[in-house]
């Protein structure tokens, strides 16, 4: 079986936005104009394949990523077939609490088309999404959808990508008309006009540009010719010299240079009402990238550390990263896997480095949505799910045993809220813990602990929302019924002086007694060293840093890594209320050891309790999550919304127009945000909205710490 489709005629991209702009929409539009599908599922209706899930139906969003395979036919070549491309899609939830399947879905793509709403422009949510596109290097097309709605405007919302996002991005098409007057576009790089007709806008109907949109098109298309050539010194010394550029040429110069993230082609449409998502189809093969565009992957050798390269061929050793698990009723667990070289067959078996063992893929399967199509072979820049893994978790690569590689792990935020829960029953106490392993599997982002004194367990999430969903799903998926407490801000400590201490842990009982003691210094980490600048003695993670300073065997080598989990342990209850400790840096530079009564137990409760010590004296301080905020509401509304966000400790730091309505952006502590949306409805008549995203963690102003820690003795 040899592979169907070229490397050169497969796109793997991601439709990403913030909530409600219409990327569903315009996924279900992809699904039938590619022939995957012979109806239209609306988001209203509840009827769509990409949100397939009961909860997303209901709620009208996205809550998962879903994956889907179709074929597309540029349609320039009219009925010529050789030209048809393989889709591999991601429809990407736009809710902040979801966050995590834009981050993961971003990393093993090649490409994004990033929906903006006609009327509000560039939304917090697009802001986060293309600063995780910029982090990966994703190539990017804009796509301005909704311009049929009433306060449309193609010009604002292009300017808020200007504004906001980036200056290189450029007016690929204009509108022909706005809100109920929108009837196609103009493609200013061909100067051709273009109608949709036909019961769902199958039939493009190319036309003369109307003559009240000639100048205009003839100053943009000017913009963009100049934009293009400037990526090219030849070209635009020619062009300088008033010399005609050819199509071809400027086409060529357009694809490397979005490639290359120098153009941000932008375009426009109205999914709902079928207008315009055909030429963004043809924008995908002509202008994102194919698995052979990118570069190769860097990876590092597991054995001795050295760094590898793995380029997008059938013939190089077998290289995938895991990037999602999906429990599936049917088949039991999914892991979504991109193949970054050679092929893998379903039957066979790969090496997982990461636990230095084999897993056998026992059935491959190319996934649309929820349904699944069975496949014997998966081939280099291919998106698939396989079923048999056990011990593959998100992040983690699959390789030839014969050749190992570790792929560069994807990062994922901290929760920033907790709740508590139990089962209601004795029988739910069982299919709870299996329950909350498997939906912490699938959601890296989703955490449980245990509470060490009450015993109770208690869940981590990025939001109100999320954690709803989570037990709304072990309800539904697990028939698991619990009690759940009042969502928890997921405080955090650090220390805001320096301090040195040295702990010892010295017990004589009857036989061999236990020997350990440390000497260290703690402070705040140095956040304007990056990770790569650090010298070798020192290793930092996200939130801790441990420095080997020791000089002249005061401590044997081998009672080091003891030591460093101690102080790990250490840090994970806070000295000012119990909170975990991060941004900490320790150095180790002194110590003792007994011959016969020294061990590693011994060094690590010395180091723990060493670390304890010390942060009770390096003037430890609370810190809260601060979350960037944007409230829209009728402008006669913005005093008391205003007035209501300064008594949340709220900053303004701004305002804006937003169509007929203003945007009014601040930075609130998330414990001031609890029930906010029903607060906001009550003060605008039901009018405002409210987006939010995580931002930072700020120290806690001492008035709010002292009631913090009395709540939590």
């Amino acid at each position: 079986m040899e592979r169907e489709y070229p490397l050169e005629k497969v796109r793997n991209f991601g439709i990403i936005a913030h909530i409600d702009a219409g990327k569903t929409t315009v996924s279900e539009r992809i699904l039938y104009y590619t022939g995957s599908q012979h109806n239209i599922g609306e988001v209203h209706e509840g009827e769509t394949t990409t949100d397939w899930m009961e909860q997303e139906r209901e709620r009208g969003i996205t809550i998962t990523a879903a994956a889907i395979t179709c074929f597309w036919n540029p349609t320039y070549m009219g009925e010529d077939t050789s030209r048809k491309h393989r889709f591999n899609i991601i429809d990407t939830p736009g809710h902040i609490d979801f966050t995590v399947e834009v981050k993961r879905s971003l990393r093993v793509l090649d490409g994004a088309v990033v929906v903006f709403d006609g009327v509000a422009g560039v939304e917090p949510q697009s802001e986060t999404n293309w600063r995780y596109a910029d982090e990966g290097n994703v190539p990017r097309i804009c796509l301005i959808n909704k311009l049929d709605r009433m306060g449309a405007s193609f010009e604002n919302s292009y300017k808020s990508i200007l504004e906001r996002l980036t200056p290189h991005a450029v007016r690929m098409q204009i509108p022909i008309g706005l809100e109920e007057n929108f009837k196609g576009v103009i493609d200013l790089l061909e100067m051709k006009a273009y109608g949709f007709e036909g019961k769902l806008g199958e039939k493009i109907i190319p036309m003369e540009i109307p003559e009240e949109f000639k100048e205009e098109a003839k100053k943009y298309r000017n913009e963009l010719v100049e934009k293009i050539v400037e990526q090219d010194e030849v070209t635009l010394n020619e062009y300088l010299e008033g010399k005609e550029v050819a199509l071809p040429r400027l086409k060529e110069l357009l694809r490397r240079a979005v490639i290359t993230n120098k153009i941000f082609p932008v375009y426009a449409a109205s999914a709902l009402k079928n207008k315009g998502v055909q030429l963004v189809l043809d924008a995908v093969v002509d202008l994102l990238p194919s698995p052979l565009d990118i570069a190769a992957v860097k990876g590092t050798n597991p054995n001795n550390n050295a760094e590898e390269l793995r380029g997008p061929s059938d013939k190089e050793p077998f290289a995938a990263l895991a990037f999602k698990l999906q429990a599936d009723p049917f088949v039991g667990q999914l892991t979504f896997f991109r193949v970054y070289s050679g092929t893998l067959e379903a039957g066979s078996y790969v090496y997982n480095p990461r636990t230095r063992n084999r897993e056998r893929i026992g059935r491959i399967l190319r996934m649309h949505a929820n349904e699944r199509e069975e496949i014997k072979k998966v081939y280099a820049g291919e998106i698939a799910a396989a079923v048999g893994l056990k011990d593959t978790i998100t992040s983690d690569t699959l390789c030839d045993e014969a050749e190992p590689i570790m792929l560069e792990r994807i990062v994922f935020p901290e929760p920033v809220i907790s709740m508590r829960i139990e089962p209601k029953t004795k029988a739910d106490q069982e299919k709870m813990g299996m329950a909350l392993n498997r939906l912490a599997q699938e959601d890296p982002t989703f955490r449980i602990t245990t509470d060490s004194e009450t015993l109770e367990t208690i869940i981590w999430g990025m939001g109100e929302l999320h954690l709803e969903i989570i037990v709304d799903r072990m309800k539904r998926e697990f028939s698991v019924e619990t009690n759940v407490g009042k969502p928890q801000v997921a405080y955090r400590e650090t220390i805001i002086g320096n301090s040195e201490v040295e702990g010892k842990y010295i017990r004589q009982t009857g036989g061999r007694g236990q020997y350990g003691h440390v000497v260290i210094k703690v402070k705040p980490i140095d956040k304007t060293i990056a990770k790569e600048d650090l010298p070798r003695n020192v290793k930092r993670s996200e939130s801790f840093e441990f420095i080997n300073s020791l000089k002249g065997g005061a401590i044997p080598q081998e009672f080091v890594p003891a030591c460093e989990k101690g102080f790990k342990e250490g840090l994970e209850r806070g000295v000012v209320a119990g909170f975990r400790l991060v941004d900490v840096s320790v150095e180790l530079f002194d110590g003792s050891y007994h011959d016969v009564d020294s061990s590693e137990m011994a060094f690590k409760i010395a180091a723990s309790m060493a670390v304890q010590d010390a942060a009770k004296k390096a003037k430890p301080v609370l810190l809260e999550p601060m979350m960037k905020v944007e409230v829209i509401v009728p402008e006669k509304f913005m005093g008391d919304v205003t007035g209501n966000l300064n008594s949340k400790r709220g900053m303004i730091e701004g305002f804006e127009d937003r169509g007929m309505s203003k945007a009014i952006k601040a930075v609130v502590p998330l414990s001031e945000m609890f029930g906010y949306t029903t607060e906001l409805r009550s003060m605008t008549e039901g009018r405002g909205n409210l987006n939010m995203e995580f931002l930072r963690y700020d120290v806690v102003p001492p008035n709010v710490a002292e009631k913090i820690v009395a709540s939590r003795k």
